[in-house]
Order: C-alpha cells, then sequence, then structure tokens
C-alpha cells in the first residue's frame, strides 16, 4: 500500500455552507467537508461515515463547540467528534479519520491518495 497523496480540487467555495457540512467522494470514501467560518482554520474534513451506525451522514451533522474543541453531532446517535482530530467525545477508543485541507484560491482542495478519483455526492 502506497502512501503518497496529492492535493486535489474536491470543491469550490460556492459549494460551501456556513456551519454545515458538505460530503465529496474519494478514492479512500466519503469524506466530510465542514465550513466554520468563525474559526480559524475554518476548513476541517473528517471521514463521512459515522461509525457507530456505518451510515455516510456525518456531513449531515450539527456543528458546535464543546469546551473549545469544533465538532459535529452524528445526526443518527448524537455522538460529538472532534473536527481536528476525529476522535469521539462520548468514546475516545472510536475515532474517524481527518484529512488535511485548505482553499487554493476559490477551489477547496483535500489531502487525497494518489490515485484518487474525486466527484461531490449528494
Amino acid at each position: 500500500m502506497s502512501n503518497k497523496t496529492q492535493w486535489q480540487s474536491v470543491c469550490s467555495v460556492d459549494d460551501l455552507i456556513a456551519e454545515s457540512g458538505i460530503a465529496v467522494w474519494t478514492a479512500d470514501g466519503p469524506v466530510a467537508i465542514f465550513y466554520l467560518p468563525n474559526r480559524i482554520p475554518c476548513l476541517f474534513a473528517i471521514g463521512h461515515t459515522d461509525p457507530f451506525s456505518g451510515s455516510n451522514v456525518l456531513a449531515r451533522g450539527i456543528t458546535g463547540d464543546l469546551k473549545g474543541q469544533p465538532v459535529v453531532a452524528s445526526p443518527l446517535y448524537k455522538q460529538h467528534f472532534n473536527l481536528e482530530t476525529g476522535v469521539c467525545l462520548e468514546d475516545d477508543a472510536v475515532q474517524v479519520p481527518t484529512y488535511p485541507v485548505l482553499l487554493d484560491g476559490n477551489n477547496v482542495v483535500l489531502e487525497v491518495p494518489v490515485k484518487s478519483q474525486v466527484k461531490e455526492i449528494a
């Protein structure tokens, strides 16, 4: 298995919704990108799959701040995931993957495996 990665455009800034998430597809699987314009950094990317249900729903969760940590609450069982580390606040043995993400002009770019094919999913 290769550890090589590349930065790849996954969506435009216009696709982002303040204080919310969108889902994109990568070779590594579905990824949830969150835009929190009142924080620095303002973009976060974590795995879109809720580890408790196996459903791709985390981009649909409610964002917030718990004890100074940016989090998303899963829309299914309400566990909170730290957007910086991916760790579940209710069970720190559970974690979702995190991905480096940044703005490149009007494009949101995500660090993904080299052979990634990216498309936006609904």
